[in-house]
């Protein structure tokens, strides 16, 4: 791992604790938190909360108590909207994934779900900038059309982080899929505070260092 991917790990962790957090779950809430993670390719779709009394015996509790530790992403009704690298509602970033097509909350998080899974992907996005499509086939932590998309870069605008806001809804939107290195370029040079960009090889491994530990 290069000092860039270092640093960015250390701070994207910083940010959102994923692990720390279901290290510190109890092990029917780390256990919940795993297989609603594991349904997304299971049944293309998070756990119905019948599906989640199984795990633990009260459903809004544990729900509530995985939301606190920034785990899930809940409605102010208190029904699931997303667990990362996961949404619930589309988004701009979709994940075929055992004949199912998903969504996730970022193109980094869209990045995680082959590595995350051990599976194989195709993931569909358009460029921040120019809104070319992009489309990445992945196997296990490959891409497997290198030649397609090897000019693809992700861009990250850290300073989008906002405190009264879930991650999910402040940091994940500035998360994106740059279709060359002249248009990524472009874009960081922006008058936007705190930008990073990443090559495509850089960013399929951050995505992986970052969500692979939370079904290890």
């Amino acid at each position: 791992m290069t000092g860039k991917l270092e640093n960015a790990l250390e701070r994207l962790t910083n940010i959102l604790p994923l692990i720390k957090s279901q290290h510190e779950c109890d092990p029917a809430l780390k256990e919940l938190h795993q297989q609603i993670l594991r349904s997304f390719v299971a049944n293309g779709r998070a756990l119905l909360k019948e599906e989640m009394a199984a795990f633990v015996s009260n459903v809004p509790e544990a729900l509530n108590e995985l939301s606190e530790r920034e785990l899930v992403v809940l409605s102010q009704s208190g029904e699931l909207t997303g667990i990362y690298p996961f949404s619930t509602q589309k988004r701009k970033h979709s994940v075929l994934i055992n004949g199912y097509r998903v969504y996730a909350m970022c193109a980094l998080d869209a990045l995680a779900v082959a590595p995350l899974f051990d599976e194989s992907t195709v993931v569909t996005s358009t460029c921040q900038v120019t809104d070319k499509p992009v489309l990445i086939e992945m196997r296990r932590g490959a891409v497997q059309n290198l030649e397609d998309v090897n000019d693809v870069h992700i861009g990250i605008t850290w300073s989008a982080v906002d405190m009264t806001l879930n991650c999910a809804d402040s940091l994940c939107l500035e998360m994106v899929f740059l279709i060359n290195k002249q248009t990524a370029e472009g874009w960081q040079s922006a008058e936007v505070k705190d930008r990073e960009v990443f090559a495509l090889n850089e960013a399929v491994q951050f995505a992986s260092l970052f969500f692979k530990p939370l079904l290890t």
